[in-house]
């Protein structure tokens, strides 16, 4: 009979051992950090914001027989560390400064609503006519280029996080809150792929 209970303990610490660990889309982190980067990207100073702040811990006191099956299944099963979502590391920073710098020449086109915010997050010409003939050929490079920054920029923050396929979960994160905060008279694509303005 005494030996009942720690066989009990140990088979269910093996059998906790098999179990799979999910890793899900931190949506709220994702959105905070969306926020960070549009206001770098779109604000008027281009001031970086300051940095994302730790989720809060909560506190619990496990008994004794707890603390050592804990042990046991640390042992076993190595504990996910829980971290800030990270965005910042020298290709972020970098392809943040490009986006930056592009907003400044775009701003005039966002403001005649010659582009816009596209349904994937990144920038799409709207009417091509608002746009003058002169200038035409360069604001279409600069959507190109706007637009393959913010794909490499969701990619980035992806593998920064330890997670490649949230690539689509930022990019959605990323459109939400940009169409949230977009200056009034920009124009943003619908997921069906029409057109509205703030």
């Amino acid at each position: 009979m005494r030996l009942a209970l720690p066989l009990g303990l140990l088979f269910f610490a093996l059998s906790a051992s098999c179990v799979t660990i999910n890793v899900y889309f931190p949506s709220a982190e994702a959105a905070e950090a969306a926020d960070v980067i549009l206001e770098r990207v779109y604000g008027e100073d281009g001031e970086p914001v300051s940095g994302l702040s730790p989720s809060a811990a909560h506190s619990y006191r496990p008994g004794v027989l707890l603390t050592g099956l804990g042990h046991v299944l640390n042992f076993l099963v190595p504990p996910a560390q829980a971290q800030d979502f990270n965005i910042s590391t020298p290709t972020s920073e970098r392809l943040q400064a490009n986006l930056r710098k592009r907003v400044d020449q775009l701003r005039p086109f966002y403001e005649s609503g010659a582009i816009g915010t596209s349904k994937d997050a990144t920038v799409a010409i709207r009417d091509r006519n608002l746009i003058p003939l002169a200038d035409r050929n360069r604001v279409l490079k600069l959507v190109e280029e706007q637009s393959k920054d913010w794909n490499a920029l969701f990619a980035e923050i992806a593998k920064a996080n330890g997670n490649p396929d949230w690539v689509d979960d930022i990019r959605k994160t990323f459109y939400e809150r940009n169409v949230a905060q977009l200056s009034s008279g920009w124009w943003y694509q619908t997921p069906g792929g029409g057109w509205n303005q703030k």
